[in-house]
């Protein structure tokens, strides 16, 4: 943007270098990727939900930095019960900027449409059942290893809940993959102004 002509660009990155990140909606929480290079986990090992869980919780202070602004941790393996079935939610946090519940499932494999399912079912609970009445709805994310799955727009497309997929990495990606992921994003924002 530093780059580009126009007086408004750079009056624009002025005003974020001295407000910050503002955060209004669910969706300015999240990012996508999510780097998890902090946990030290080999690049090639195959491991399983519950794995990744652990390592995150045992660096929860790193985890809450990647995360962003405003998350507390609430709890991992957090019950939901229909009858007498009882579900979990791998993680928990609550977001005071948005005054909102975050449920996170974690997904070792690529975003399948059933894990939208479970979370928008893990939503409505706490909508109804966990909410104090000056929280906002919940958020729900699901953290995957592709999110690339092209009908996920129909997945999450008309549901009532706010559900966002992210990818994540276990490793910082090298200097060729960083600019060749800044150039896309150039790209598709070149395009979507003209």
């Amino acid at each position: 943007m530093l780059l580009s002509n126009g007086d408004v660009n750079k009056q624009k990155v002025l005003d974020l270098a001295l407000k910050g990140n503002e955060i209004a909606n669910p969706q300015d929480i999240v990012k996508d990727p999510y780097v998890f290079e902090f946990l030290g986990l080999p690049e090639d090992k195959l491991m399983m939900e519950s794995d990744l869980e652990e390592a995150l919780v045992r660096q929860i202070e790193k985890f809450l930095l990647e995360l962003g602004k405003g998350f507390m941790f609430v709890g991992t393996q957090q019950r939901v019960t229909f009858g007498n079935v009882h579900y979990y939610v791998d993680m928990v946090f609550y977001n005071k900027i948005l005054k909102s519940y975050v449920l996170i499932e974690l997904k070792t494999i690529k975003l399948m449409p059933e894990a939208v399912g479970q979370l928008n079912m893990y939503l409505n609970y706490y909508a109804a059942e966990v909410n104090d009445e000056d929280d906002n709805p919940p958020i729900g994310l699901i953290l995957c290893t592709d999110k690339g799955n092209v009908d996920m727009q129909y997945a999450l497309g008309g549901l009532n809940n706010n559900i966002f997929a992210s990818k994540y990495v276990t490793y910082m990606p090298d200097k060729e993959q960083l600019i060749a992921q800044v150039e896309a994003v150039l790209t598709a924002n070149s395009k979507e102004h003209k």
